[in-house]
């Protein structure tokens, strides 16, 4: 089998490249490097250097021709899109387009999209949210991963192309980019390594659901065969506070000192939790990584990364 993954230098999609290489797959990756890293590109797979807003990504197609598409690549600061959202929508909408059409140009069997369960559904009180709960994005990042999810259902009653949605929680792991405003485990595991105090914006009391990234690949995996046009949840379920967050990769790290307190960031959600019954109903999945154990793999990898990075002095 032949799989394309867009952003296959990035976090996820480097995570998953090299589980598909494992399953025996034949990987092409496509990746601007504008925020991916050419030391997370497996070098089993197949590398073009291509932005997914430029009509030429179909070259990776017609050399490829995939039976699946992974698409991850994506403008993903919600931030950026809120200050920026015509570039937002240039690379998250016009760039998906781009490989939706190239799908159909050359007969890609299956589209497997990673949305964002994190924005989609706004606030989330009360219990977990469901795949039924109302789609209430402020940002345009979450505005652009809603529309796209419109655009796959046009594409599948138009062009006959089977996709599958995965609204994920907040993603967490190894290779997470600890630089920037993305990814707040990656930003206090490195600067706790480091012995840089992290700063907790607000009381700390926002809550997330945070979910493993080899969950996360297994949830692309399962959903090559099953899940057809239809949208899911992949999270935990479970809602915890950046407070827990910071306790537990202090212990992890062994860093003693209590954490700085910032301003509240204006425009963060207070809730965000997603119910995964639907994920393990129709595509198998369950997330199988408790949080404690992530962490540690999480602080592990940095440490090994900050090893590698010395030796290279």
């Amino acid at each position: 089998m032949k799989a394309i993954v867009t952003g296959g230098a990035g976090f996820i999609g480097s995570n998953l490249a090299d589980a598909l290489i494992n399953l025996g797959w034949s990987v092409s990756v496509v990746d601007d490097l504008s925020s991916g890293k050419t030391e997370n590109l497996n070098p089993a797979a197949k590398f073009f250097k291509k932005d997914i807003v430029d009509p030429t990504v179909r070259e990776a197609f017609e050399e490829t021709r995939p039976d699946v598409v992974f698409h991850l690549a994506a403008q993903i600061s919600v931030a950026d899109s809120v200050r920026n959202p015509v570039k937002d929508a240039r690379i998250n909408l016009e760039g998906s387009l781009n490989l939706l059409q190239s799908c159909v140009e050359f007969g890609v069997g299956k589209f497997i999209f990673s949305s964002s369960g994190g924005t989609i559904y706004g606030e989330t009180p009360g219990e977990p949210a469901t795949e039924q709960f109302p789609l209430r994005p402020f940002a345009p990042y979450g505005i652009s991963k809603m529309a796209l999810e419109s655009y796959l259902k046009f594409f599948s009653v138009e062009h006959g192309l089977k996709y599958t949605s995965l609204r994920y929680g907040n993603v967490y792991g190894p290779r997470q980019d600890p630089h920037g405003e993305a990814g707040v485990v990656a930003i206090f595991a490195r600067a706790m390594l480091e012995g840089r105090t992290p700063t907790i914006n607000g009381d700390g009391s926002c809550l997330r659901d945070y979910v493993f990234v080899g969950d996360v690949v297994r949830a692309n995996i399962a959903a090559i065969d099953k899940g057809h046009n239809g949208a899911f949840n992949i999270g935990t379920g479970k809602a915890t506070d950046v407070n827990e967050v910071y306790a537990l990769l202090s212990a992890a790290t062994g860093f003693g000192a209590p954490a700085i307190r910032g301003p509240f960031r204006a425009g963060d959600l207070k809730r965000s939790v997603l119910n995964n019954a639907l994920a393990g109903e129709t595509l198998g999945w369950s997330p199988q990584v408790p949080l404690d154990e992530g962490m540690k793999l999480t602080v592990k990898f940095f440490k090994e990364q900050a090893a590698r990075n010395k030796a290279r002095e």
